[in-house]
């Protein structure tokens, strides 16, 4: 039953704002903090960290591949000990903050492209688990993809995700846009909730896919990004009263 809601967040960089991180982080129950390589800084993170304390919520890392200008969203090609190495780094940043609050690290969340690549690429997904193997903590991903089947082989606890704000293909794969445009909030509501009752999305071509629902993730940058949260958390919140 998914009862949990969680957000990309501390992706603002020096100057540069992205998402409203103090609206969002009330509404959530698991922040996923960016760390540095596709957005946020060592102020950004410490604030980030020190914000969802405020709150009660837990923190896991949002490591990237090292693509600042890109957002994170544009395939590189690295191998296996490289790439394990850039997580490794994203991750142990992350947790020193995390540390310096008396917080524990809560799960490893893969963003963008590094996310995607895995979902489809066995080396890709072998060496986030190795990354992940030194902090011993949960891994989010999808369902029924290399996320799930690896993660799982290797001994990583996983956690299914869906999106309320993104479309699937016919094929189960997001649809990742460089800027997210805004979402109808009762739409991403409904097809969470459809998500939890059934285990099933429709694609954008009118397909039925099998998907997770372990937790739903809001992205901050979504422009209404507030609202949508609020329409998931209120749908989250009548459907476990039932």
């Amino acid at each position: 039953m998914a009862t949990e809601i969680n957000c990309d967040m501390g992706e603002s960089f020096g100057i540069y704002r992205m998402g409203d991180d103090a609206r969002m982080m009330p509404l959530i129950s698991m922040a996923n903090v960016a760390c540095g390589f596709h957005g946020s800084d060592p102020n950004h993170m410490r604030a980030t960290v020190r914000l969802a304390k405020r709150h009660g919520v837990r923190v896991g890392a949002h490591p990237s591949l090292p693509d600042l200008q890109g957002f994170g969203r544009r395939a590189m090609k690295i191998g296996r000990d490289e790439l394990a190495n850039i997580i490794l780094y994203q991750v142990g940043a992350l947790s020193a903050f995390l540390q310096s609050e008396d917080m524990q690290l809560n799960h490893i969340k893969p963003h963008g492209a590094l996310y995607g690549m895995a979902a489809k690429d066995s080396e890709i997904a072998h060496a986030i688990c190795d990354a992940a193997d030194v902090f011993g903590v949960p891994v989010l991903g999808m369902k029924h993809t290399l996320h799930e089947e690896i993660y799982v082989d290797r001994g990583h606890t996983f956690v299914a995700e869906f999106y309320a704000d993104l479309l699937y293909d016919d094929d189960g794969n997001l649809i990742i846009t460089r800027e997210h445009e805004e979402v109808d909030p009762q739409s991403a509501a409904r097809r969470s909730l459809r998500a939890i009752e059934e285990g099933l999305v429709e694609s954008v071509n009118g397909v039925d896919l099998k998907v997770g629902s372990d937790c739903i993730c809001v992205h901050s940058d979504t422009p209404n990004a507030i609202e949508v949260a609020q329409a998931v958390r209120a749908m989250i919140r009548s459907y476990l009263s039932h």
